[in-house]
């Protein structure tokens, strides 16, 4: 690893604003991310590279900027889209092989506020079969390269894979994920990045092929809390094509551009004892350092317990079930049919949603409601909730699909929230494989969120190295 400051390794606001004041085309940089996509074929990050597409959207950029039309803070900037956000005449095959040949005949609500802002869009990036799953496994139509390790093939997290890949290995400054279960954070966990997925309802799902209505939400993989908060504000609005987005206050929205600085004071930490998922070794040594580091600052971590009844490991539990019931409703017949070419893992993981009862499946969401009014009243006085977003490092692979189920246990409780959430690198194993944290707060409090995401960003991990990618030859 090692510290790198060229232009595929820097902020996406730092290349907005070379291209806002002339140093630097939009083309000469998507020229320059096509280029390392291409040499970096063997990492698999992308499903599709749309270059013609790309060229064409950068010189409109610059022709926009020529004559004084700025579209947008990130103008010109380059950016990655996980395949199930669809885009007119562009194959969407959610990572599975039967859906090859599948074009969009629609471009997705988010995508259209993406060109609206003068963006540029470098293709669609690899996912975990019907994005179900968080190791970023697909054997079928083939897993992305977590770059931190050139020796051994190891889990690049998922379902939103190809974006922590492309953003981890210089191939998009910043990408747009999915995270039903933990499916943006997992990915930049295992790639020492920024993963940011909003409160339910703040980015629209129109036009995105789901997973789970009720629990899939979009968000940023990004290197920065600013660029993740940034790219997030110009792409939240309420949709009426999409019901989640009208039932957040407005303030949720407005409040996204107004940056506050959070002081130094005690911060929520989730006691140990109520982890959804044990650390050990390592990760668990790390985190105490991460304390330490804490309370150097004057940021006194303070043991935060909920109440009772409200159970994180439940509720992974339960977001585990409503995925499960909702993604049988859009795949069952699929998953159900012995000829259609799926991982027999996604395939048993959807077809069990089927034996789940109907009284099963309203009793969780009657928890979802409760918990969501629990956890709100409970973290009244606090900004947001620190907890580990990763049990351990990436590690390889394993058949079953098992081996990450840690990094599942402390990630789906977010989403059983519908609460903002957020993970953020924390430093690296011995094997110098990067570990994370994460911050929760209740629905629709995604500013103060950020404000304390923001502080304690270079506190968690003082320095960012980037991985060594010469076996890629980059």
């Amino acid at each position: 690893m090692s510290k790198n400051t060229e232009l595929h390794f820097q902020d996406a606001r730092d290349i907005a604003r070379a291209i806002r004041e002339r140093d630097l085309t939009s083309r000469q940089v998507t020229l320059h991310f096509l280029d390392r996509i291409e040499r970096a074929s063997g990492l698999g990050a992308y499903s599709e590279v749309t270059a013609e597409r790309a060229l064409a959207q950068a010189e409109a950029a610059d022709r926009s900027l020529a004559a004084g039309e700025l579209t947008g803070p990130f103008h010109g900037v380059p950016l990655a889209i996980k395949d199930s956000v669809q885009w007119k005449g562009v194959s969407a095959t959610l990572g599975s092989l039967s859906r090859m040949g599948e074009v969009s005949s629609e471009t997705a609500a988010v995508l259209r506020l993406i060109e609206a802002q003068g963006m540029v869009v470098l293709g669609k990036t690899r996912m975990t079969e019907f994005a179900f799953g968080l190791s970023g496994q697909n054997p079928t139509q083939g897993t992305p390269r977590n770059p931190w390790d050139a020796r051994q093939v190891r889990a690049p997290g998922g379902s939103s894979s190809g974006c922590g890949v492309a953003v981890a290995a210089g191939l998009a400054p910043l990408a747009l994920g999915g995270d039903t279960g933990g499916s943006v954070r997992a990915p930049a966990a295992l790639n020492g990045l920024v993963g940011y997925k909003p409160s339910s309802g703040m980015i629209s799902r129109a036009g995105c092929l789901p997973l789970s209505e009720t629990l899939d939400v979009l968000g940023p993989v990004a290197r920065t809390v600013a660029d993740a908060r940034l790219f997030t504000q110009l792409l939240a609005r309420p949709d009426v094509d999409d019901p989640a987005t009208l039932a957040l206050p407005a303030t949720a929205f407005t409040s996204l551009a107004e940056p506050l600085p959070r002081d130094v004071g005690p911060i929520a930490v989730l006691d140990a004892q109520c982890w959804p998922a044990e650390l050990s070794g390592q990760p668990l040594g790390a985190w105490h350092r991460t304390m330490e580091r804490l309370s150097e600052a004057g940021f006194t971590p303070t043991p935060w317990q909920p109440p009772a009844g409200l159970s994180f490991r439940r509720m992974a539990e339960d977001n585990s079930l409503v995925l499960a019931y909702e993604a049988y409703r859009h795949y069952g017949a699929l998953a159900e049919d012995p000829d259609q070419p799926l991982w027999d893992v996604v395939r048993a993981r959807i077809a069990a949603g089927g034996r789940i009862t109907d009284s099963a499946y309203d009793a969780a969401l009657a928890r979802r409601r409760a918990d969501m009014t629990a956890f709100a009243r409970a973290m009244e006085h606090w900004d947001a909730l620190l907890m580990p977003a990763c049990d351990q490092a990436a590690q390889t692979m394993d058949e079953a699909d098992m081996r990450h189920a840690g990094l599942g246990a402390l990630l789906r409780p977010a989403n059983f929230l519908g609460a903002p959430a957020i993970a953020l690198p924390s430093g690296f194993d011995e094997a110098g494989l990067p570990l994370s944290g994460q911050l929760i707060a209740p629905a629709g409090r995604d500013a103060s969120l950020l404000d304390c995401a923001a502080a304690l960003e270079p506190l968690l991990a003082n320095d960012r190295p980037v991985p060594d990618l010469s076996a890629w030859r980059l």
